[in-house]
């Protein structure tokens, strides 16, 4: 394992001028740094860990707590927040609640106990429907900071990274009825999710802007155990709708492969928008029409706000400790062939 002392022997210079030259020290001339970067590239040089905790108390390590691995949106979430801690020499430790308040409680009193410099979380199923926050409000007063992102809450202070839930769906309802749709369903697996909610609820408002009216039998809300295939099928041929926006993708798959079946014409006669991760979009025929939510981006900016906050604690820079910031992601409609 290479050292500082041995880059400083190859390079004829002192261990504190390398020392410096890694951290872009003004004390070191331009061509110096250079010319130690470039070297320690070359030899795959790595700072020992353990000696700057030991030094510094950090632990150049962040945890990031979500309620499920496999789904594809936390896991490109998740891709963003590693992207951006490796460019800044971060480890990450992740932990999965499994929508389980019990499990997030234990993963944040594990987490508080020096293993991490700051904590990135989306909130557990659990923690919202029981509206039980009192652990996250615990966390935020120790001196771990703290990123909330997707799932969050008015009631925690601290800085949060989301989409417009609402507006997405909004705009959604308005681009289908400037498509010359008059009859536009809404179908939700999410309802007890404040992203749910806040999905259902521009729906709403955007069919009473755009449409005149909200029929709420044009709303079909599903359960996690019911039958999605049966529920939708039933949805279809009971309401018959030319357009349909699903608050999660798989519905918006399932809908267009039913709608099929029953010999309805994608898109000529019926309309599909799903909401969430474009891969799975590939699952129908034609694909679905997707409203993408940048995951990534959401991760890359989550772990910036954390690494600043941090950074403004650490350093004492000049950032009121008690001004959060609040910041939306713009969501894109990416064309299918169902819309």
């Amino acid at each position: 394992m290479i050292t500082l002392k041995e880059l400083a022997k190859q390079l004829e210079v002192s261990v504190s001028t390398v020392s410096k030259a890694l951290n872009d020290s003004t004390e070191i001339s331009t061509p110096t740094v250079e010319k130690v970067k470039s070297l320690a590239k070359k030899l795959n040089y790595r700072p020992n860990k353990i000696a700057l905790s030991l030094k510094s108390n950090r632990t150049l390590t962040i945890g990031v707590v979500i309620p499920d691995i496999l789904n594809r949106f936390y896991s490109k979430v998740l891709d963003g927040i590693h992207d951006a801690a490796d460019k800044n020499g971060y480890d990450v430790i992740t932990v999965t609640t499994r929508e389980s308040i019990t499990k997030e409680v234990d993963s944040l009193q594990i987490l508080s106990s020096g293993n991490v410099d700051g904590v990135i979380i989306a909130m557990s199923e659990e923690t919202l429907n029981k509206n039980d926050f009192s652990h996250i409000k615990e966390f935020t007063m120790k001196e771990t900071p703290i990123v909330m992102f997707d799932r969050v809450t008015d009631k925690i202070n601290c800085d949060k990274v989301i989409i417009d839930d609402f507006d997405a769906i909004y705009n959604e309802v308005k681009s289908l009825k400037q498509l010359g749709r008059k009859k536009i369903g809404f179908i939700s697996t999410i309802n007890d999710l404040n992203v749910g909610k806040y999905r259902a609820n521009g729906f709403r408002k955007a069919s009473y802007d755009f449409l005149g009216k909200f029929d709420k039998n044009l709303i079909l809300k599903i359960s996690k155990d019911l039958d999605k295939h049966f529920k939708i099928q039933k949805f279809i041929q009971k309401n018959n709708p030319d357009a349909i926006i699903s608050a999660d993708i798989l519905c918006g798959v399932i809908s267009i492969n039913i709608a099929r079946d029953l010999g309805i014409k994608i898109p000529e006669e019926l309309s599909v928008v799903g909401f969430g991760d474009k891969t799975i979009s590939e699952y129908s025929s034609p694909k679905l029409t997707t409203i993408y939510q940048h995951g990534s981006e959401i991760g890359n900016r989550s772990f910036e706000l954390l690494i600043d906050r941090m950074h403004s604690r650490w350093f004492g820079l000049e950032k009121n400790t008690n001004s959060f910031t609040t910041e939306i992601i713009p969501t894109i409609t990416l064309g299918g062939g169902s819309k």
